[in-house]
This record gives C-alpha cells, structure tokens and sequence, in this order.
C-alpha cells in the first residue's frame, strides 16, 4: 500500500508566500515523476509543475518564475514553494508520485487527498 500525504495548505495573503509538502510512504521500490496539480472551484485540475526522477522540472506558464519545485528522494517527499502568490492560485492543490511499488513490476500514479490554498487580496 502507498500513501500520499500532503501539509503546508492555508490562508496566504496575495504577494506572500507558502510552502506546500507531500511525503510517499509505504511499499515503494522506486519514484520517477512526483508532481502538483491544482483544482479551482468549478474548474478542471490543471498541471503546476513536475519533476522527473533525474531532477528536470517543468511549470506551467501561470506560475513560472514564482513557484518552484523540488525533491528529496532520500525522504520520497516532493516540495511546492510559492511566492508572490496572486489570488487566483487559490485551489485545492494534489501531489502525485509515479510509484514502482516492486522491482520489475509497472509503475502508476498515486495521489494526494489535497490540501487547501486559498489567497486573500
């Protein structure tokens, strides 16, 4: 069994910062991909950055050059640091982690039970 758990979620006023984690736990042989997404009320889960197993990350537009992305595969955990956070980052935000639970089985993507951010003006 695998867990995605993530913290950091809240209330940040607009032009402020916060950090988001999400830590894998359970029968786990190996990551690649671990990612957020966001969700905003009435719209469909969007992308917000990934970063490959080799470190590459990637962003949408809508948050490059204020939010980044890392890892620490000795920890499986994935961080979102947000900054400069306008209001309309405000979203459920999910982490994802493609998991290989065993060596030489497949991997799948497991995901977070989401955490609030919301961004008052």
């Amino acid at each position: 069994q695998v867990q995605l758990v993530e913290s950091g979620g809240g209330v940040v006023q607009a032009g402020g910062s916060l950090r988001l984690s999400c830590v894998a736990s359970g029968s786990i042989a190996s990551i690649n991909d671990m990612g957020w997404y966001r969700q905003a009320l009435g719209k469909q889960r969007e992308l917000v950055a990934v970063v490959t197993g080799g470190g590459t990350r990637s962003y949408a537009d809508s948050v490059k050059g204020r939010f980044t992305i890392s890892r620490d595969n000795a920890e499986n955990t994935v961080y979102l640091q947000m900054n400069s956070v306008k209001r309309e980052d405000t979203a459920v935000y999910f982490c994802y982690a493609r998991i290989q639970r065993r060596v030489l089985m497949g991997t799948r993507d497991y995901w977070g039970q989401g955490t609030q951010v919301t961004v008052s003006s």
